[in-house]
Parts: C-alpha cells; structure tokens; sequence
C-alpha cells in the first residue's frame, strides 16, 4: 500500500490508497504510529480509500486514542466508508473535515 505523508506546521496528513483491510492495516498503522510522534495533529485523508475492513477501523480506532479527540480526524471519507462508520457508531466519536 502506498501512503502520502505530507507535513504542514504541526499537522501531519497521512493519505493512504486502495483498501485498508487485514493485508494493509498493519502498513496504515505503522505510518500513524511513525508520524504520530511528530505531529500535533494527525489527519488521516481516505480520498482514495475505497474499502475499511474491521482491521482497518481498528487502526481508524487506535490512531483516535493515540492522538486524542482534538489531535486525530478522518477527511474526504467515501459514502461506503462513512455509512460502515456509522452502523458501528464510530460517526458519533470520531471527527471529520
């Protein structure tokens, strides 16, 4: 899996391509945790993100408790992924752009 990171002050945009499933979420997790360190801010940008698994929102999940409510959020989520976000209710604690 390819994943962009792009640095701006104290924000760190991670932009990950394809699925974030079993095969990849340990790739997207190693990149929050790496990049988490260096950053007050974690922005995890699923433009071209077409697919979460479990494994994938579990990796969604653990960057949220890393980086804390006002030091993680998820921009341009797909429809599919947003509506997988909302029926386990991670829409209601997670923020978005």
């Amino acid at each position: 899996m390819n994943i962009a990171a792009e640095f701006n002050d104290n924000i760190c945009v991670l932009r990950p391509q394809g699925r974030i499933d079993t095969l990849t979420a340990p790739e997207v997790e190693t990149a929050v945790t790496e990049n988490a360190a260096k950053c007050g801010r974690l922005v995890l940008d699923m433009a071209e993100v077409d697919y979460v698994s479990s494994a994938g929102i579990r990796v969604i999940v653990r960057a949220y408790q890393v980086m804390g409510k006002d030091g993680f959020s998820l921009r341009n989520v797909s429809k599919n992924v947003m509506q997988l976000l909302k029926m386990t209710g991670f829409d209601k604690v997670l923020c978005f752009e």
